[in-house]
C-alpha cells in the first residue's frame, strides 16, 4: 500500500532513481523529458505522456535537463474496488501492464487542471485520482515499452564512463542488442547514430560542469574524454554556439 500522498507534483533530475514499490503508479508527464525503465525496457515520458508502473515492478528514472511530473500512488486494492465501480476491471488491467500512452486533449487538461490544484487537500486527491482513473480506463491499453532504448541506462553508462573511450558494443551490451542492430534503432528513434549520442551527452555533462563548478576548462575537457582543449572548444561552439569560457562567463552573469 502507497503510505504517502495519492497524487504529488515532483521533479525529476540528471540523478537516476531506481527502486520499486509494492503499489502501482502512474507517471504523467507536464514538463520536461524523463527518461524511464521498467523492468530494464525504457521509455521516454515527454509532456501527454503517460507511463504505467506495476506494483513490484522495478524501475529507473531521470531527467538530464530536468522533468516535472505529476504522480497517482495508487493505495491498496481496496481503495480502486470501493471507488472506480463500472470502471474497476478496466484500471486493474491498465495498472498491471507496464508501459507508456499518450493522453488525449481532455485527459492532459484533467492532469494539467490538477496539477495547478490543492492536490495536498485529500478530498481533491481522492476525487482527481478517481477521475484520472476513470478517464483512462476507456483508453486503449498501454502500449508497451520494449520498442524503446534504454536511455536512462545509456546516461548513466555514458557519465560514469565519459572519461574513457567508449563504443557502440558498450551501448549495445547495455541494451541486449548486436552493435548493427543498436545503429538501426538509434537513426530509426532518434535520428542519429550512437556514437552521436555519445557525443551529445558528453557535451552536456560538460556544459553543466561550466555552469556549476569551478574546475578548469582543462579538467572539464579531460573528464569528458577530450585530450585536446582546442578540439574539446570547437565541439562546444559547435554544440551550442558558444565557447566554454563563454558558457561559464553567461552561467556567471546570471
Amino acid at each position: 500500500m502507497s503510505s504517502g500522498p495519492i497524487l504529488s507534483l515532483r521533479h525529476y533530475r540528471h540523478d537516476l532513481i531506481a527502486h520499486s514499490h509494492e503499489h502501482p503508479q502512474l507517471v504523467f508527464g507536464l514538463r520536461g523529458r524523463l527518461e524511464f525503465e521498467v523492468e530494464g525496457r525504457g521509455a521516454r515520458l515527454d509532456r501527454q505522456d503517460l507511463m504505467v508502473v506495476p506494483a513490484g515492478s522495478h524501475h529507473t528514472c531521470g531527467s538530464a535537463a530536468g522533468s516535472d511530473c505529476l504522480v497517482l500512488d495508487i493505495p491498496a486494492d481496496d481503495w480502486l474496488s470501493q471507488r472506480l465501480g463500472a470502471h474497476l476491471d478496466a484500471s486493474q488491467r491498465l495498472l498491471e501492464r507496464a508501459g507508456s500512452l499518450n493522453l488525449d486533449h481532455r485527459q492532459q487538461q484533467l492532469v494539467d487542471w490538477l496539477a495547478a490544484s490543492p492536490i495536498n487537500d485529500p478530498l481533491i486527491a481522492q476525487q482527481g485520482a478517481v477521475l484520472l482513473l476513470a478517464s483512462l480506463s476507456s483508453s486503449a491499453a498501454p502500449t508497451t515499452a520494449t520498442p524503446s532504448l534504454p536511455y536512462a541506462r545509456f546516461d548513466a553508462h555514458i557519465e560514469q564512463n565519459a572519461a574513457y573511450p567508449l563504443q557502440v558494443a558498450d551501448l549495445a551490451r547495455l541494451a541486449g542488442l548486436s552493435s548493427a542492430r543498436l545503429h538501426a534503432r538509434f537513426m530509426a528513434e532518434c535520428g542519429v547514430t550512437p556514437m552521436d549520442y555519445v557525443r551529445q551527452r558528453r557535451l552536456l555533462r560538460a556544459r553543466q560542469l561550466l555552469r556549476n563548478t569551478q574546475l578548469p576548462i582543462g579538467e572539464i575537457a579531460c573528464q569528458v574524454g577530450y585530450s585536446s582543449q582546442s578540439a574539446f572548444a570547437a565541439a562546444m561552439l559547435k554544440a551550442f554556439g558558444r565557447s566554454p569560457g563563454a558558457l561559464r562567463r553567461d552561467s556567471e552573469d546570471n
